[in-house]
């Protein structure tokens, strides 16, 4: 594997929203990680060839707007709540029940050009037209070593 890329994180508040820009967002923590999903959950909710998730402290994320949540079962088959702004549909977050991470779902970040993932998860079900080599990060067939994988964006952003 290659020397992970430099990414530099903006500064805080970070922000962004939904579609119709109804439901807002500030984040006033750092990400813990940023990585793509490439299992058929990720591809059914982002209506793409994989989903992309940053990791948040939740007391660190503050939703500004109307919105509505929803429940889930993840990948995990633990039960999550998924935030959604009511006018336009666009998910904004996830969390699983109980725990103290929020997912933001980062392309409704209003700035997305600073992101590069530290990894790829659960590509064993990736679309045949992906690619992935040593300079995409940490790779993972199935589920993730999630302290590796915050490793590798902490290494990526000091």
């Amino acid at each position: 594997m290659t020397a992970p890329a430099r990414v530099r994180v903006p500064a805080l508040p970070i922000e962004g929203g939904c579609q119709c820009g109804k439901l807002r967002y500030r984040l006033t923590k750092p990400p813990l990680t940023y990585y793509a999903c490439h299992c058929t959950v990720c591809q059914r909710q982002s209506g793409s060839a994989f989903g992309s998730s940053m990791m948040m402290e939740a007391d660190g994320v503050d939703l500004v707007g109307p919105h509505e949540t929803f429940g889930h079962r993840g990948g995990s088959g633990r039960p999550m709540e998924c935030a959604f702004c009511p006018s336009c549909g666009v998910r904004v977050t996830h969390q699983i029940v109980g725990s103290d991470i929020m997912v933001i779902k980062p392309g409704t970040l209003d700035d997305t050009s600073w992101l590069v993932p530290a990894g790829h998860i659960f590509t064993a079900t990736r679309q045949p037209w992906v690619t992935l080599g040593a300079d995409d990060g940490l790779l993972y067939e199935d589920a993730p070593d999630m302290p590796a994988l915050k490793e590798r964006w902490r290494q990526m952003t000091e």
